[in-house]
């Protein structure tokens, strides 16, 4: 079943940790209708990324995408700040509630 509220998102990106730093995932965060509680049964998920350093890729950024596609049962904008219009940008970043993650890189772990 589809998320409904942000609390579920939230919960479920904690739930999920291991897959989405293995992604090279810094922190996500959520805006739009899901944090003002506005979503209807139509609504997206906007979720903004910020990626370790180095991790930021074509193929990691879809993958995520994908992946909180299925997760979540609902379609996903996924923006990087980077991307940000700077007329909506400061508002985004105002409004955001982050999920941190420690970047569960295989490569980058201690042996």
């Amino acid at each position: 079943m589809a998320v409904q509220t942000k609390e579920h998102i939230l919960a479920l990106l904690r739930d999920h940790q291991v897959h989405i730093s293995a992604l090279g995932v810094k922190r996500l965060g959520l805006f739009g209708s899901f944090v003002h509680g506005q979503q209807d049964k139509e609504s997206d998920v906007d979720v903004l990324v910020e990626f370790v350093s180095g991790h930021k890729t074509f193929d990691n950024f879809i993958q995520l995408s994908f992946f909180l596609e299925e997760l979540f049962e609902r379609r996903v904008e996924l923006v990087t700040p980077e991307s940000l219009s700077p007329f909506l940008g400061r508002q985004i970043l105002n409004e955001v509630e982050y999920v941190s993650f420690d970047a569960a890189i295989p490569a980058a772990r201690p042996r």
